[in-house]
């Protein structure tokens, strides 16, 4: 969807409290990725055009991992609330696949694989002791959320994963072209969600279009994904600040300086 045809979808809905058919209400949540996905931060341009050094990938990588944590915890919590049983047995193959089966596996261990090739402590990252507190304050916003609000706004802050292909795509062949730091084995936790994100999302997308009954609640399931949107955002804009500038590094998070040494 170019620019011009988000444009026109956004001003389409301004001052209309007509309820949406789930076909406008889909082509309204695109139009929010569109326009507010993270993929368009400046540090994942940096990132995935090989313009950051060792110690700003480790710095990615190390809370990004607070967000992959707890993406479990997340979906243990709006699990907790699903009272239909069939609903329930689709929702909790999110936990498997971040989780594991068993010790070793899972989406989880796939990114501490990733955190053990850039070279960083695996026992600090698994603390979460050197996150920036942005990371921290924003993934547990997260969690609150689905926590909080309604079910049907749980399940829609869900819906990056529409676009979550497009950025895997790109940060996989990027780093990989970039980064002598970096293997495809070290990267494995994309391919497995690059078939993983899109089911969970079209399983999403046709919940939200099916149960965003009023116009109140298609409103409240835009807004859902863009406050995710905004939690993604705002993880970025916490490492940009730190590590590339103006690096204002806050007390006792990760340092690659002293990593290095």
């Amino acid at each position: 969807m170019n620019a011009s045809a988000t444009q026109a979808i956004d001003t389409d809905f301004i001052g209309d409290d007509a309820l949406l058919t789930p076909a406008q209400l889909e082509a309204r949540l695109r139009a929010i990725g569109a326009e507010r996905y993270h993929d368009k931060h400046p540090f994942h341009h940096l990132l995935h055009s090989g313009r950051l050094n060792r110690g700003q990938v480790q710095a990615w990588a190390l809370n990004r991992f607070e967000y992959q944590r707890c993406i479990p915890l997340k979906d243990a919590a709006l699990l907790a609330r699903i009272e239909d049983p069939q609903l329930r047995r689709v929702w909790r193959q999110r936990i498997v696949d971040h989780d594991g089966e068993r010790d070793g596996d899972g989406g989880i261990a796939r990114w501490l694989h990733l955190t053990d090739a850039l070279g960083l402590d695996r026992a600090m990252v698994e603390s979460g002791r050197a996150l920036l507190p942005a990371t921290r304050f924003a993934v547990q916003a997260y969690i609150h959320f689905v926590r909080e609000r309604s079910l049907l706004e749980a399940i829609a802050s869900s819906l990056t994963e529409l676009f979550a292909p497009t950025i895997i795509g790109q940060r996989v062949s990027g780093m990989l072209a970039n980064y002598d730091f970096v293997s495809r084995q070290s990267l494995a936790y994309f391919d497995s969600r690059l078939h993983q994100a899109p089911q969970d999302a079209d399983f999403a997308l046709d919940y939200v279009k099916r149960n965003a009954l009023t116009r109140e609640q298609q409103d409240a399931v835009c807004a859902a994904l863009r406050f995710k949107c905004e939690v993604l955002w705002s993880m970025l804009d916490a490492l940009h600040l730190a590590y590339v500038e103006p690096r204002l590094i806050p007390p006792g998070a990760f340092r690659p300086d002293e990593a290095a040494a």
